[in-house]
């Protein structure tokens, strides 16, 4: 074994989530991510405080974006040009405790907030807009599922608008196909449904199931596959078909499945369908609260990145087991 592989290894150890997958280890995956162009961005609990970062695909190069020691920002979304990114931030203390929605430019400028009591944010395809989800209850509560009604920011303008079925609730991690035609959705307890994926028109009323189970889905960017977490232990993809009346998912396989206590999450496409990057940490179902919800500790989670086409080929690029989570592509400039 390679130094570097022996290091690699030693610090999933100590971080307390020893080996899930054997492929996690693998050299030749590290010098291939190497060559791609495209970075990661994520959330991380440093120095007691919630930042982002953004490193290289290979985990080399981190940077932290928002180096606000008094603020939590959480939820890293990029927008299609790689230009800006969304976040939540969570102020306050207590019954006080707020989260709302920002975005900025990679380099910290132009910080503004889009809206407040707002979370989950996703970008339209053009770039223009922000499509979100608003707290159900005044008070913050940290379950990602408890929002209440889908809406839309055009950022030129300032302008929200309410999704025209006002009875959409209980969803979290919503995401845009690039047709612009459907927000894809988890959504839990509630319009009838327990748990499950949504596909949702995004200009009428329509509400479809996609028969598929597990939660926090991601498109590709081309709009013909979709990544998510299939269970607690696995994360799958499958072909989205969006050419009929309804949007379906063919030909599912897992892309990776781990071993308990380690969970994976979190699944997000790379620009060119060739990688997702996940997180993965100890799990523990419980009367807590679980460690994939944002603004939770997570201690011993980390980034891994995987090769869609095939299963269990994948590394980890991040090893501090601070907390990361939530990782989302840049695509290159």
């Amino acid at each position: 074994m390679s130094l570097a592989k022996s290091a690699r290894f030693a610090a999933l150890l100590l971080g307390g989530i020893a080996a899930a997958v054997a492929p996690a280890f693998s050299e030749e995956l590290i010098d291939e991510l190497k060559k791609v162009p495209y970075k990661i961005v994520y959330e991380s609990y440093q120095d007691e405080n919630w930042d982002l970062f953004m490193i290289h695909a290979d985990g080399s190069g981190r940077v932290n974006l928002t180096k606000t020691p008094r603020v939590n920002e959480l939820y890293p979304h990029v927008s299609p040009d790689g230009k800006q990114i969304s976040f939540s931030v969570d102020a306050g203390d207590g019954d006080d405790k707020t989260r709302d929605l920002y975005v900025m430019n990679f380099d910290g400028t132009g910080r503004r907030l889009v809206d407040r009591g707002a979370r989950d944010g996703c970008w339209t395809s053009d770039g223009k807009s922000l499509v979100y989800l608003k707290n159900e209850f005044e008070k913050l509560a940290l379950m990602d599922y408890v929002t209440k009604g889908v809406f839309r920011c055009d950022l030129a303008t300032g302008k929200v608008e309410q999704h025209p079925n006002r009875e959409l609730s209980h969803l979290y991690c919503i995401c845009c196909t690039p047709d612009g035609k459907w927000y894809v959705s988890t959504i839990h307890s509630g319009m009838g449904y327990s748990h499950g994926i949504l596909a949702i028109e995004a200009r009428g009323q329509r509400v479809v199931k996609l028969n598929i189970p597990g939660c926090r889905p991601d498109v590709s960017a081309d709009g013909k596959r979709i990544a998510w977490a299939s269970g607690d232990f696995s994360l799958s993809i499958g072909d989205l078909d969006l050419s009929g009346p309804e949007p379906q998912v063919l030909n599912v396989r897992n892309v990776v499945v781990s071993s308990k206590p380690i969970k994976v999450q979190h699944v997000d496409w790379s620009p060119d369908g060739r990688y997702v990057a996940f997180s993965y940490g100890a799990y523990k179902k419980g009367l807590g609260l679980a460690p994939t919800l944002v603004g939770v500790r997570a201690t011993g989670w980390n980034i891994a990145v995987a090769d869609a086409t095939t299963t269990n080929r994948w590394v980890a690029i991040t090893t501090d087991s601070n907390s990361n989570k939530e990782p989302d592509w840049v695509p290159a400039p």
